[in-house]
């Protein structure tokens, strides 16, 4: 009697303790980093800035579109991993990578090196700096020399309007300062100015999605790069990965689709 007890008893625990593995078995996967081990089918959690339209911005829908939305979308289909984005403020998306609540962040986010000090960056996807803007019919200006005696018109506390007052002096221009985009625009339309200084992607993107009468002339004023970012000494495998699919969306066209999707010059 005493040993068909002890049987049962000792039945009974090996099944409790089978019923336990497999729960926290469970729970390990569930609560796990979404980017550990980085094989194929792993889910990121992607942080992104939905109010900097063309590279980020929510549709009518409810959907996300940009620039980046669709770079990591398809990186993602390349390299066989998934994604989850997930919208906050800009200044919210480094400490959510270092709070380990994002995996990836792509926003528009220039590479620099305070922010290296606690990200690693992919390969440059996009550069972006200041541009000249003329009338779409103007083939006289095509660089900063060919303002002599010309009209720029820029927006009030915008690194444009610093960058002309910084030049004008240097390659005899004046500087009008008006303080919205749609007034600088119709300014330049009209024939009140030569040209405007505006962010390129900014205003490629307008061009793109109205009918100003406008174009983008010459090489970018200033430039800086955008990197795709992950926690600094983190994830070099996803990183290799986000690289390796970067440039095979160049390799194949890919990256230029959907860059001419939202951006025209």
């Amino acid at each position: 009697m005493k040993k068909l007890k002890f049987l049962l008893t000792l039945a009974a625990l090996v099944l409790f303790l089978a019923a336990c593995g497999s729960e926290d078995d469970g729970a390990s996967e569930e609560n796990g980093n979404a980017g550990e081990g980085g094989g194929d089918g792993e889910t990121y959690t992607v942080g992104i800035d939905t109010t900097y339209p063309p590279f980020e911005f929510e549709d009518s829908n409810g959907d996300y579109k940009g620039i980046d939305v669709d770079l990591i979308t398809a990186i993602a289909d390349s390299q066989g991993f998934e994604i989850t984005l997930e919208p906050m403020d800009f200044g919210g998306i480094i400490p959510a990578l270092q709070a380990g609540q994002l995996d990836v962040a792509i926003a528009g986010m220039s590479i620099t090196d305070e922010r290296k000090e606690v990200v690693d960056f992919s390969d440059p996807y996009f550069e972006a700096g200041l541009t000249l803007v003329a009338q779409q019919d103007n083939n006289e200006i095509e660089a900063l020399e060919d303002l002599d005696g010309k009209t720029v018109v820029v927006k009030s506390g915008t690194t444009g309007a610093k960058f002309a007052q910084d030049n004008q002096d240097e390659y005899g221009f004046e500087v009008t300062v008006l303080e919205d985009s749609p007034s600088m625009f119709q300014e330049v339309s009209n024939g009140n100015a030569d040209v405007l200084i505006e962010d390129y992607p900014v205003i490629a993107y307008a061009i793109a999605e109205s009918n100003l009468d406008l174009k983008i002339v010459g090489d970018r004023l200033n430039g800086d790069n955008y990197g795709i970012a992950v926690l600094k000494g983190e994830n070099a495998d996803l990183l290799e990965k986000i690289n390796a699919g970067l440039q095979e969306l160049k390799d194949s066209g890919e990256y230029d689709e959907i860059l001419n999707t939202y951006i025209s010059e």
